[in-house]
């Protein structure tokens, strides 16, 4: 099922996240959406692109090593085939008023999607941790990303390690 997230997430991978959240944790029940949350926060702090490293580690997880690499493959693969078989179709019509506005149209749909996870996530950490550390941390992180122009990478670590030391 993971192939079909991946072949249908419009966007790259921020935008198939949600529909990798609604399988592994909706429709499989292979996590929690903390522990999903704690994977996209960790995946988010590594360099790369984020789907690749959320499937290397949930394929793990559900099955080793053979695990890491047929969810891999089910990552990269649909949109590797996709580019090979239509890429004459792609350079043909990339620049088409219709196409333009099609993605117009899919981007709302896609952040209407991150928000309803950033709220599951929002409600999940309320429930688990309680209003003051969840509060604070959100202060924390807004001072040093805004204010200080400290690197996301360092605050989603420093954000880890506190949940580490303290939360978990």
């Amino acid at each position: 099922m993971l192939f079909f997230c991946r072949a249908l997430g419009y966007g790259g991978g921020p935008a198939s996240i949600p529909l990798v959240e609604n399988e592994v944790v909706g429709h499989y029940h292979w996590m929690t959406v903390g522990e999903f949350s704690r994977v996209l926060a960790l995946g988010n702090a590594l360099p790369g692109p984020i789907a690749t490293k959320m499937a290397g580690y949930i394929g793990y997880e559900q099955a080793g090593i053979l695990g890491s690499f047929i969810a891999l493959l089910a990552t990269v693969g649909p949109s590797l085939i996709l580019l090979i078989v239509l890429l004459k179709l792609l350079f043909k019509y990339k620049d088409s008023p219709k196409v333009k506005r099609l993605t117009l149209l899919i981007r709302p749909i896609i952040v209407i999607m991150l928000g309803l996870m950033a709220y599951d996530f929002f409600a999940t950490s309320v429930r688990q941790s309680g209003w003051l550390p969840m509060l604070g941390i959100a202060a924390v992180s807004f001072i040093l990303l805004g204010r200080l122009k400290v690197h996301p990478a360092f605050v989603v670590a420093g954000a880890l390690c506190f949940g580490a030391v303290f939360m978990g």
